[in-house]
């Protein structure tokens, strides 16, 4: 049984109950009113003390650079070898992060992720899963899209779809327009995103099914997303620091490291996505951590493969972000931690009496550089490398036990 804490003198932010300053318990892995009386006693010395990160849509499990970002949860996609399409996967998955890590596997909603035939969800869902997803791919065909919507929406089950056109985008790597064009790399119109979100959001509509866009990047996705919600339709999305940070201009000189997907948009698109951030139609910044080895990195822009590591730099990006546009700490959270957990159906991302001691202590002054050689997870490939940024994890506690 994990000791008692008694953590004090701390700047608490919790997304539901504001900011505060005080002291916060854990007994038996859950937030207590008070302290028990064997209680280990932590000074927080006035730093920030948070949820722990739920990062939704993690492609790789990496667990040095969760540690370090403050990731307590992540949601795993379903694109992982072999696919998360069957229940005995789906429950290795949910359990290889025991015990520093909570992973909650989103199975895939079609087997193989092929797009044509339904995976077993409700096996799935039995075996651990939190939610189904069509991982880095589009479903094409409106059928077979509807059914998985309407099997998900009768499991309860979130659908964690990927917004782009796969007719329109082919082979690009990159967005039509003055950069791609300069660079002679092959692009598609920014408009994939809103098709194909325009397609999804009035399938859910109509289907009455949850869906979260995991990552929505130009201001046509975003006033789509902006009109279902105002028709109550149960449409959520998300996005990452690189999106709301870089347009298309970081990709000059072949920075392979830019290579994302979706890919950077243009300028307007950037702006777009901070309004859409500020209004309060963004529900979810993630990382969108698909750390990739030199191997995959160090070729010719089109022969490289899509993907950042993201993780270790998600709450000093976030941190900055809400610095510069305004937003109050416990709404970042909200983004950061509670409203994924939702997504995922998890009683997580809020320090309230009952909910899970997952907590992270912040030295939100601590200035560092991003340093792509030294950075603890798997890969470093980060576009923003030698950046200076603020804000540093100092410790971090999973059910009231500490991570190291």
């Amino acid at each position: 049984m994990t000791p008692p804490l008694h953590l004090r003198n701390a700047r608490i932010v919790c997304p539901e109950g504001g900011e505060r300053s005080g002291d916060l318990c854990i007994t038996n892995g859950l937030i207590a009113d008070a302290p028990a009386g064997n209680a280990t006693v932590v000074d927080c010395g006035g730093l920030i003390l948070a949820p722990g990160i739920v990062d939704l849509g993690v492609a790789t499990i990496d667990r040095a650079a969760f540690r370090a970002g403050g990731i307590t949860r992540v949601g795993l996609m379903p694109d992982q070898s072999p696919v998360l399409d069957e229940p005995g996967i789906v429950q290795r998955s949910a359990l290889i992060g025991k015990p520093d890590l909570w992973i909650h596997p989103i199975a895939a909603a079609t087997r193989g992720l092929a797009g044509t035939e339904l995976a077993e969800m409700a096996i799935c869902q039995s075996a651990g899963a939190r939610a189904v997803g069509t991982g880095r791919r589009w479903i094409a065909d409106s059928g077979v899209m509807r059914r998985v919507l309407d099997y998900a929406r009768d499991l309860g089950l979130t659908l964690v779809t990927h917004a782009e056109d796969a007719g329109l985008i082919g082979e690009a790597v990159a967005t039509s327009g003055e950069t791609a064009t300069r660079l002679g790399l092959p692009s598609a119109p920014a408009v994939a995103e809103a098709l194909a979100i325009a397609r999804d959001v009035m399938l859910a509509e109509d289907a009455d099914a949850a869906i979260h866009i995991r990552q929505v990047t130009t201001a046509a996705g975003f006033d789509l997303v902006r009109a279902a919600k105002r028709r109550g339709v149960k449409v959520t999305c998300g996005i990452t620091p690189a999106h709301l940070m870089l347009s298309d201009n970081a990709m000059s000189d072949f920075r392979t490291f830019a290579h994302l997907s979706p890919p950077l948009r243009c300028e307007e698109d950037r702006r777009a996505a901070l309004a859409a951030l500020a209004d309060g139609t963004i529900d979810v910044l993630s990382s969108g951590h698909d750390p990739r080895g030199p191997e995959e990195k160090r070729l010719p822009f089109v022969d490289s493969s899509p993907g950042a590591s993201g993780a270790e730099t998600l709450l000093a990006l976030a941190l900055g972000i809400a610095r510069d546009e305004g937003i109050p700490l416990d709404r970042l959270f909200a983004l950061l931690a509670r409203n994924p957990a939702r997504v995922l159906g998890v009683d997580a991302g809020r320090l309230a009496p009952g909910a899970p001691g997952d907590v992270i202590l912040i030295d939100d002054q601590a200035p560092w550089r991003i340093d792509a050689e030294r950075m603890a997870g798997k890969a470093g490939n980060t576009p923003f490398d030698g950046l200076p940024v603020q804000g540093r994890v100092r410790r971090v506690f999973k059910g009231g036990r500490e991570i190291g």
